[in-house]
């Protein structure tokens, strides 16, 4: 039983081209070590890595052609950290693979004590906060040990729930938590028959941002205009414009990309911004093929504040994803069957993974952007819960983007816009 107790442009995309650590330090109220640098370093590199892994991942599935993208590796990374800790064995070093962890146990833990602190800190110009949560069946016996380094390295709340008398009871306290805690923009991130009586632990992750453009939109410069898409249709969509003396952003180009970044504002240390990547022609493997090249790190480096005439779409996404079979094609099958070995949960080889699920939204317009999204890791014990029928936000647009935080380098939240008219 569980017993209560009490994120510069130039560094993230050399992560995402190189793999290599980024030296962005954390300003905090008291200096921080040599080693907590490193250690944050260490966690920001493997999410950004993980980032760039999952797109592909995920674009490549065939029942993502041709459709828009949303995700928060951040999200995703932090709630199978929280899994990681209770694994073993082959399991252990399949999710630390695939997720690019560290292998010290004190450096992932270390580093995402600081990021989300540092996240939830606070920004007088922005609202963005992460939250960890443990639900555990009530009878089952879970290590003392998980729980202290859950509580404390990962700030997560723990409760007990009645899986096996009252599992869709639970499903609904665990829903209700999430969208608490995204502003109610993520509703039933568990769907009904996730949760049976066999569940024996739910881990989850919850992250909201909200932020206003540094360089406003006016609203009544918005105007339909033709938006081509991927697959050469013309749809009408609701374009945004910036233009003038004091449209200035920092941007550059290469021979097949724009690349443009547009600040929110803050009044702290800490800095968020929208990276995009838009293709010179209609052809979205251009932006997703320059993810992880040193081609796109260098030409990140050359960006410069200058004049530029922004015209951008107005969207919306809400997207959602059963990550059960595309983590396993990634490289982590073992924890997905009767050979997993979670024993740093309970001292049993008794439970593995049933459902890794994830939703995600965002609303980009004139004023600024508002993302949420959360991540459910359930654990199960003898049967693997059934699936159930996931729908899908059909849309299509030919852009990448990436909401990132200035002060760490890391990628809060991914995507690609397919058509921002279908929204």
């Amino acid at each position: 039983m569980i017993m209560r107790g009490s994120l510069a442009a130039l560094v993230l995309l050399c992560i995402l081209a190189c793999g290599c650590t980024t030296t962005s330090l954390p300003t905090v109220e008291e200096d921080p070590s040599p080693a907590d640098i490193a250690d944050t370093a260490d966690v920001v590199e493997a999410n950004n890595r993980f980032a760039r892994d999952l797109y592909h991942a995920l674009e490549a599935e065939d029942s993502n052609a041709g459709q828009s993208l949303f995700f928060s590796p951040h999200s995703i990374s932090t709630a199978l950290a929280l899994t990681c800790e209770g694994a073993r064995g082959d399991t252990a070093d399949e999710i630390r693979s695939v997720l690019h962890f560290p292998e010290n146990n004190t450096a992932l833990r270390e580093g995402y004590r600081a990021l989300i602190d540092d996240i939830n800190r606070g920004d007088g110009a922005y609202t963005l906060r992460t939250a960890n949560a443990l639900w555990a069946e009530k009878t089952h016996p879970f290590l003392p040990g998980y729980i202290s380094v859950a509580e404390d390295s990962y700030g997560s709340e723990v409760e007990n729930l009645d899986f096996i008398h009252a599992p869709d009871a639970s499903r609904l306290t665990i829903n209700r938590w999430v969208e608490e805690r995204t502003e109610d923009l993520i509703k039933n991130l568990i769907p009904a028959g996730a949760i049976t009586s066999l569940t024996r632990l739910v881990i989850t992750n919850a992250v909201y941002f909200k932020g206003t453009w540094a360089l406003q939109f006016d609203e009544s410069l918005t105007a339909e205009a033709d938006f081509t898409t991927l697959q050469g249709e013309t749809v009408t969509i609701e374009m945004m414009q910036r233009t003038g003396e004091d449209a200035r952003y920092t941007y550059t180009e290469t021979e097949t990309l724009q690349i443009l970044k547009m600040p929110y504002e803050h009044e702290g240390t800490g800095s968020l911004s929208m990276l995009v990547l838009l293709p010179n022609e209609n052809d979205i493997t251009a932006a997703e093929e320059a993810l992880g090249t040193q081609e796109l790190a260098d030409a990140i480096a050359e960006m410069e504040a200058t004049r530029v005439d922004v015209y951008f779409p107005k969207f919306s996404l809400e997207c959602d994803y059963m990550l059960t079979d595309t983590l396993p094609a990634m490289g982590m099958p073992t924890a997905f069957g009767p050979g997993a070995d979670f024993s740093g949960l309970d001292g049993t080889r008794e439970l593995f993974i049933s459902d890794v699920i994830h939703k995600a939204f965002v609303e980009v317009n004139e004023e600024g952007t508002e993302a949420a999204a959360a991540t459910a890791v359930v654990f199960g014990k003898s049967a693997a819960v059934e699936e159930e029928p996931v729908p899908v936000f059909l849309a299509d647009h030919p852009f990448v983007f990436m909401i990132v935080d200035g002060e760490h380098d890391t990628v809060l939240f991914m995507g690609r816009v397919a058509d921002p008219g279908a929204a």
